[in-house]
């Protein structure tokens, strides 16, 4: 592996995310397995983890945005693709050209997808989203028969094809939640009212990552994966990574740019909120708040340090924060991982999660493209957890990622 000095690095395993993959289609086996990629891939790069998922047998790719799934095909993907987030005046024209899967929640959209057909010159591909009590975006069940109406018009005419029925779940992660046995009648029937008005979808799927792994009846025909592709559990309650067979796909590290010595009562970045209690060694980790670490962390977040774990001493700024060694000591340059698989003993991105008030979905999405994302086990006969092995491929993707 080539070792080139960063400030910081997010190291992303590609073989970890393949073997997640495989392991999350096992637990649907009848399913489809669409691995969402959306906010560049939470934050470990869209690109390259959407061809490693297409590697391990993911049938679709899911994005929030057209603008996430055009870039997806302007890099060469192929298949089935997927996006949900429209606001009028969108990219439909560019979506139907480029065969992405649109979604539609109301009649709005289907006067939208109309116009853009006809520019295009060829037929849509629609998903019909019913909102079943998550109360973001989908049609209301009241207005459910309406949007059916007009794509099945649409559909007659030739203007689109409807390929898909879709809902998203509330409360998932809660397992036994009463709102998740609600949500799944209402979406039944919604199904089925419009299959009795003729609508024929490939696709059925309402299934998140906590619904494919703890309610194998909400499976359907496709289930859509998020962040438990990437070795992040969708929830404690639900288990950690290891126990659900997942492997975090990130590691963030960075280089300590200073060590010094420092007497008692000496104090610590902005505001003084740490004041050294005797004679100390601080190491300063380069990376604050502009490369994506929470300042909810000031005084809170973990990081391993020559084999320990320390605590980041007063605010975290914008682009360092200080640790405290106490009578440890380090040198320029050796590394801090702030989160990881834990084999090390590094804190991972719940610890950092727990620490910050916040959930670990966060964590590793709000990396900033500041740190240049360090791909390994690109290969597809890399063996899982390739990520340590001196042999692999590595690339280093300093552009947004």
């Amino acid at each position: 592996m080539n070792e080139t000095p960063m400030r910081a690095r997010a190291l992303v395993d590609l073989a970890a995310l393949r073997a997640n993959v495989r392991v999350l289609r096992a637990r649907a086996p009848q399913a489809q397995l669409m691995v969402v990629v959306k906010a560049d891939a939470y934050g470990h790069g869209a690109v390259p983890c959407a061809r490693a998922a297409r590697q391990a047998g993911a049938t679709w790719i899911g994005t929030a945005t057209p603008q996430e799934a055009l870039a997806l095909r302007a890099a060469g993907d192929e298949g089935r693709l997927m996006c949900w987030l429209w606001t009028p005046g969108g990219p439909w024209r560019e979506a139907i050209e480029a065969d992405i899967d649109v979604t539609v929640s109301g009649v709005w959209a289907v006067e939208e997808v109309r116009a853009a057909v006809r520019a295009a010159g060829r037929p849509a591909r629609v998903q019909l989203k019913i909102d079943t009590g998550l109360g973001r975006n989908g049609c209301q069940p009241d207005d459910w028969p309406e949007l059916i109406a007009a794509a099945r018009a649409a559909e007659d005419e030739g203007v689109l094809r409807v390929t898909g029925v879709w809902s998203h779940f509330a409360c998932a992660d809660e397992p036994g939640h009463p709102s998740i046995q609600a949500q799944l009648r209402v979406f039944r029937d919604a199904v089925a009212y419009a299959e009795r008005r003729g609508v024929r979808p490939e696709v059925r799927h309402i299934a998140n990552s906590p619904a494919m792994l703890t309610l194998p009846e909400s499976h359907f025909d496709l289930v859509r994966t998020g962040v438990a592709a990437y070795g992040v559990s969708p929830s404690p309650e639900i288990g950690t990574p290891q126990e659900l067979g997942l492997r975090p796909v990130m590691t963030l590290s960075a280089s300590l740019a200073s060590v010094k010595r420092v007497p008692g009562g000496h104090g610590v970045s902005y505001g003084h909120h740490y004041i050294t209690p005797g004679p100390t060694t601080l190491a300063l980790v380069p990376v604050g708040y502009a490369d994506g670490i929470p300042r909810a962390g000031s005084g809170t977040g973990p990081v391993l340090i020559g084999g320990k774990w320390r605590t980041v001493a007063g605010r975290v700024a914008m682009d360092q924060f200080v640790v405290d060694l106490g009578g440890d000591t380090a040198r320029v340059g050796d590394e801090a991982v702030l989160f990881g698989p834990g084999d090390r003993g590094e804190p991972t991105a719940e610890d950092w999660a727990r620490a910050t008030g916040t959930i670990a979905y966060e964590v590793v999405t709000r990396i900033s493209n500041r740190v240049p994302r360090v791909y390994v086990g690109e290969d597809a006969g890399t063996d899982p957890g390739a990520g340590t092995d001196k042999n692999v491929n590595e690339s280093v993707n300093q552009q947004q990622s």
